[in-house]
């Protein structure tokens, strides 16, 4: 944690920033503060207590058809709506999201998170390829909603109306990048190839031969001002241009400036070039420039007062340096409590496909996020579910918290999920595979998926329409299925699961069979603190599919629960370990046995796929 003087001194900056010419801020087009709902009890709740719905506006409900087109008009290609395609708009709005509320709340959601709202550049790509930024990651203006959404009014309603139903609401963030505005005059001829600092370094122009430019600057690893106070010239890989018609499009007018972009080239997402390489294409912001972080640090925090979020999701977090979020973490939290927020949630999303905690824990540590996205527990999810492995695979998961910084206790505040926007729905993983696997044992498959999720610790995240059974045929924009009805037709040959609906149909049915078993183990986690914010002990694991268990205990009086589940395709039978001072069971979920079978052990037989939760009702005196 930054001393107080650092993190007011961040803050500083970022609010003088605000004062310098030209400079925008969402404060400027902002209404007042929203008036606190009435019960504010919500706000009390811990990260881990909160049961995540995951949502792209532009994918759940078309609340107001005049915006289709957002803030333009013309072709696809000028408004970037056309809901016959996957990749362009598909009509999906705030004031849709907030129609629905009754619907997501119906699930047990306490905190909904949806994909960006900030204005987008409509269109990108080359000719013939195009698509359009309907996901909210090609941000041009940062200080307003993406009129394809809605307006600003809009989103305050919709912020209101969640809380005063007690949910909280996370928004999604970027930090990395912007829309791809910038183009550089060597470009095409290279194919925008990652030029390196070694080759590249930022005292000659054009490489190692070039011309002596920024006298002085010492390179990014120093991120104080006077340092980059001689960082003037931003030809030293390539000449960035900027095209007339977009010299001024970006909010701030700041980000309109090429010398807070690292201008090298594309990523290719290893080494040096996984933090300094434009993203696809996205313009990659010089996160180490003192300007660049007063500047992000001023735009969320403009929006924690203005509208009262309770929490950020921090896309590509792992592109970003160690340092930038070393100051902007400690600000945001400052301005959450000076915005009598508490419990203000910040979890970064760190990419990985691998089983264990090692690689997603380290960014706790070194880049002191308060918080990552799971994918660990999704990657282990997987491999259990539809892969084959054994439940040790989560015995190991669950091992690493320890790699986490603050432990295990940090470890409840870790947003899980099966399935999202980018890595694909878990229903579509487990069919790829086990190709010829059938509609009945998929259903049984996710549904378990689910059930563990949301008795396992963490804070269970659900993407929307896995709660309508859908099954995309891949992964990113293949996985973007709308709720409302559907004009694409890569989407509505989709054979769903638990329905007999296609996504030409609206898909709002709550009698859907994940849909009542969402809801059902949401109300048992929400009405037992110990699978809320109860710490977690492996009891039962196997090398091949069959039982896992863990025990998990209330936080205040320590009564021990315990959570038996069985991926296995048939029934198996399991002693389970438990405490020595348990004698008896209450069934909250499947079937439990009545009684341990001796002191420290309990007989489980467990079907199919299936699953028991049970509550130690009687200890020995």
């Amino acid at each position: 944690m930054k001393p107080a003087s650092t993190i007011t001194r961040a803050l500083g900056l970022a609010l003088a920033a605000g004062m310098l010419p030209g400079c925008a801020t969402a404060q400027d087009a902002a209404p007042a503060a929203p008036a606190a709902a009435s019960d504010t009890s919500y706000l009390q709740r811990a990260p881990s207590e909160e049961i995540i719905y995951f949502v792209l506006p532009d994918r759940f409900e078309n609340g107001d058809p005049t915006n289709d087109t957002g803030d333009f008009s013309g072709d696809r290609l000028v408004t970037g709506y056309d809901p016959t395609a996957r990749g362009f708009y598909q009509g999906g709005d705030l004031a849709g999201l907030t129609q629905r509320l009754d619907y997501i709340q119906g699930l047990g959601v306490t905190a909904i998170w949806f994909a960006p709202i900030f204005q987008n550049k409509p269109v990108q790509g080359p000719p013939g390829d195009e698509s359009a930024g309907y996901h909210g990651y090609w941000v041009t203006d940062f200080t307003r909603p993406d009129g394809h959404f809605g307006t600003l009014a809009e989103f305050t309603a919709f912020v209101e109306a969640a809380h005063a139903r007690g949910m909280k609401v996370y928004m999604d963030i970027i930090t990395n990048h912007t829309a791809d505005v910038i183009r550089y005059e060597e470009g095409d001829a290279t194919g925008y190839v990652y030029r390196n600092q070694g080759d590249f370094p930022y005292s000659r122009r054009g490489g190692v031969d070039g011309e002596p430019i920024n006298p002085g600057f010492t390179g990014p690893e120093d991120s104080s001002e006077a340092n980059f106070a001689r960082l003037v010239d931003p030809t030293y890989a390539y000449t960035p241009v900027v095209p007339e018609a977009e010299r001024n499009v970006k909010v701030p007018s700041w980000l309109n400036d090429p010398i807070y972009y690292h201008n090298r080239g594309d990523t290719t997402f290893t080494g040096e070039s996984s933090r300094f390489g434009d993203f696809v294409g996205l313009d990659d912001l010089f996160t180490e420039h003192p300007r660049v972080r007063a500047g992000m640090i001023e735009i969320f925090c403009n929006w924690v007062t203005t509208s009262r979020v309770d929490g950020f999701r921090i896309d590509t977090a792992r592109h970003v340096d160690p340092g930038f979020w070393r100051e902007f973490v400690p600000a945001l939290e400052q301005c959450s409590e000076a915005a009598d927020i508490p419990n203000f949630h910040m979890f970064g999303e760190v990419f990985a496909e691998e089983p264990t905690a090692g690689y997603i824990a380290e960014y706790t540590r070194r880049d002191e996020l308060p918080a990552v996205l799971d994918f660990a527990f999704a990657s282990a999810m997987r491999e259990v579910l539809g892969r084959g492995q054994g439940t040790a695979v989560l015995n190991r998961l669950f091992d690493g918290d320890w790699l986490y910084e603050g432990g295990p206790d940090a470890a409840l505040n870790l947003p899980t999920f099966l399935g999202n926007h980018d890595f694909g729905r878990f229903s579509t993983l487990i069919k790829q595979d086990i190709p010829e696997i059938s509609q009945d044992e998929l259903l049984s498959r996710v549904m378990l998926g689910h059930a563990m999720m949301l008795s396992l610790r963490g804070s269970p995240t659900i993407y929307y329409g896995a709660e309508q059974g859908f099954v995309g045929d891949g992964n990113d924009q293949m996985a973007r299925e709308p709720l409302f009805p559907s004009r694409t037709a890569e989407y509505n040959d989709n054979d769903l699961i638990g329905t007999d609906a296609t996504t030409a149909d609206a898909n709002f049915d709550t009698n859907h069979p994940l849909y009542r078993l969402i809801g059902e183990f949401s109300a048992l986690r929400r009405a037992h603190p110990a699978l809320l914010r109860g710490l977690q002990t492996l009891r039962h694991y196997e090398e091949e599919p069959g039982i896992f268990a863990v025990s998990r205990f209330d936080p205040g009086d320590g009564t021990e629960y315990l959570a038996v589940f069985n991926t296995s395709g048939q029934a198996r039978d399991a002693n389970v370990m438990l405490g020595y001072d348990a004698r008896s069971f209450e069934t909250l979920a499947g079937t439990c046995p009545a009684a341990v079978t001796a002191p420290g052990s309990a007989a489980f037989s467990v079907p199919a796929f299936g699953w028991a939760v049970c509550r130690v009702s009687e200890t020995a005196e």
